[in-house]
């Protein structure tokens, strides 16, 4: 029996040991699996759904950008809609006029005012608290798309019945915190127990004696005889270019300086897509980004059909928010600046060239250079601004939309078309122009939104003898007449006077252009006509309701 054991132990033994390497082997394979996932794996990057937001801009072929000239999107356009509530923006007023606010109102007129009668509401005193009361109670249940915020203490309208109040407000679709002003003009009657009510309301910007005053004086234009809107500046606009200060100042900031590139003069959409590289990257190194103002409008938005330069970064985009949102510097007063230190102090300003886009930010993420200065001499496509964000430094470069908002004097057109429709109104987005002559890649585009086929489609969709806004790129006024046997048609040009010469848009931006007319060009109209699209009530797309043709072409739906 014993030697039987001593044989088969041994057996055991080597058994037992084989086991436990091939379960040690198996653990430190795993260990090294798990170290190598470790290592190589990237989380879920938290931007990502901005990215999807951002796809629009990012159509590229031949390594330029593809120009859609219909719908233009910003920062605005992109924040949550939970950004969009007063209380969740930190910049928004808490003086939203709600119906629980009106209540609290008027339980303190009855606990401050005990009456027996009701005589002193035959003579009607504007500024008595109660008609302002009327006048919010009868907002509210009209205009429901509308945020109110403060009202002015209501004055005399033109007759002994009428009143006058202004108030700020914003659209409920509106992604940003901007206050809009509207002041309209009230008849007032008498309601119940010692109450006021509003008997009617007249339109859009129709209570003038409750308008903001103004500095004014007239200017003539050269030439002629004939007046021209009296000169002031918005108090509610900051487009004063920041100004760095004293020497010390200046010497003490980091710079990020990017030389003009192959993106100039091209597509607003490309602009975009490498204007927000340069500034994330100038946010990613800590630095602040020197700005040039002056942009190249291509020939795509242009009257003249050819490339503009010299237009304002101010006509198109909103600097104080973007002031607000972002460390920038104006070119000009940098490079002012730049020369004034060098011509002063022995010792010059520390200053790091970088020749080619293929340095990454990651490479000058620990440079200590005052300015980091980008020059884009490469041919193109290789002098994109653009380029700096690819590749790698995609991980660690967020584009910085939310800095990036409309300009307020266009929004405040926006404004101003919405109002005179009452904010009731669907639209209708119809894309022809060059796509409709493209057969090849849009067949139908053409006859899909022609008149006779938009009648029947739209009839299926907006209820008769709406107000119908129409944004669209079709340049012939009178192609949609059909349309307007079914509907209160508007479009873009029905309010040129909005930008023409006697329009507070017209001063402004002259003031901007060192006194000389600014045209409104085809990326404002495009701008404009997509602001006004996004808050109808019910919105038509062209290449999800009218046509069965691909937004980008055959093939790509």
């Amino acid at each position: 029996m014993k030697e039987s054991n001593s044989t088969t132990d041994p057996i055991g033994q080597n058994l037992i040991k084989l086991i436990s390497n091939v379960c040690f082997s198996v653990f430190v394979f795993t260990v090294l699996i798990f170290t190598v996932i470790a290592i190589t794996y990237q989380p879920p990057d938290p931007w990502e759904s901005s990215r999807a937001l951002t796809r629009v801009f990012t159509q590229v072929k031949n390594a330029t950008f593809q120009t859609d000239s219909s719908i233009l999107k910003t920062g605005e356009d992109m924040t949550t809609a939970v950004a969009a509530t007063p209380e969740a923006s930190p910049n928004a007023s808490m003086d939203t006029i709600t119906e629980a606010v009106i209540e609290k109102s008027e339980e303190k007129l009855r606990n401050l005012t005990v009456r027996s009668d009701c005589e002193d509401l035959f003579a009607l005193n504007c500024s008595d608290p109660r008609v302002l009361i009327a006048i919010e109670k009868f907002n509210l249940k009209t205009f429901k798309s509308i945020v109110f915020l403060e009202y002015q203490t209501p004055v005399n309208g033109s007759r002994p019945s009428e009143c006058d109040v202004a108030w700020r407000f914003r659209n409920k679709k509106d992604k940003s915190w901007r206050k809009y002003r509207d002041f309209r003009r009230f008849r007032i009657g008498h309601g119940e127990n010692c109450t006021f009510k509003v008997i009617n309301a007249r339109g859009w910007h129709s209570g003038i004696n409750a308008r903001r005053p103004r500095n004014r004086f007239n200017m003539t234009k050269s030439g002629e005889n004939a007046k021209v809107a009296p000169l002031f500046r918005d108090d509610e606009i900051n487009d004063t270019i920041p100004v760095l200060g004293s020497d010390m100042v200046f010497r003490k900031g980091k710079y990020l300086y990017y030389s003009r590139g192959g993106d100039y003069c091209k597509g607003m959409n490309h602009y975009l897509w490498s204007f927000l590289c340069a500034l994330g990257e100038a946010q990613y190194l800590n630095r602040t980004l020197v700005m040039d103002l002056s942009i190249c409008l291509a020939a795509t938005y242009t009257g003249s059909k050819k490339d503009e330069e010299g237009k304002d970064f101010r006509f198109y985009f909103d600097f104080e928010h973007l002031k607000e949102e972002a460390s920038i510097v104006e070119e000009g007063e940098f490079v002012g600046d730049w020369k004034k230190w060098d011509k002063a102090h022995k010792k010059k300003i520390p200053v790091r060239k970088v020749a080619s886009s293929k340095v990454t930010p990651m490479q000058l993420k620990k440079d200590k250079s005052t300015i980091i200065w980008r020059q884009f001499d490469a041919p193109e496509p290789d002098n994109y601004w653009y380029r700096v964000c690819e590749g790698q430094a995609a991980k660690y470069i967020e584009r910085p939309w939310h800095t990036l908002w409309k300009s307020k004097r266009l929004m405040n057109i926006v404004s101003e078309i919405s109002g005179r429709m009452d904010w009731d109104f669907d639209a209708v987005h119809v894309v022809r122009g060059e796509k409709a002559q493209n057969k090849e890649l849009w067949p139908h585009l053409d006859a899909d939104t022609s008149p006779d086929a938009l009648v029947p489609k739209l009839q299926g969709m907006v209820q008769p003898w709406r107000n119908l806004y129409i944004a669209t790129n079709e340049p012939f006024y009178n192609y949609f007449d059909k349309l307007r046997s079914h509907y209160k048609v508007h479009l873009l040009d029905d309010y040129k006077e909005l930008w023409g010469n006697t329009s507070e848009w017209y001063n402004e931006t002259r003031l901007l252009n060192g006194g000389r007319p600014v045209d409104f060009d085809g990326y404002m109209r495009v701008e404009v006509d997509t602001e006004v699209l996004y808050r109808a009530k019910t919105r038509v797309e062209t290449f999800y309701n009218l046509t069965s043709d691909c937004k980008d072409g055959i093939n790509t739906c």
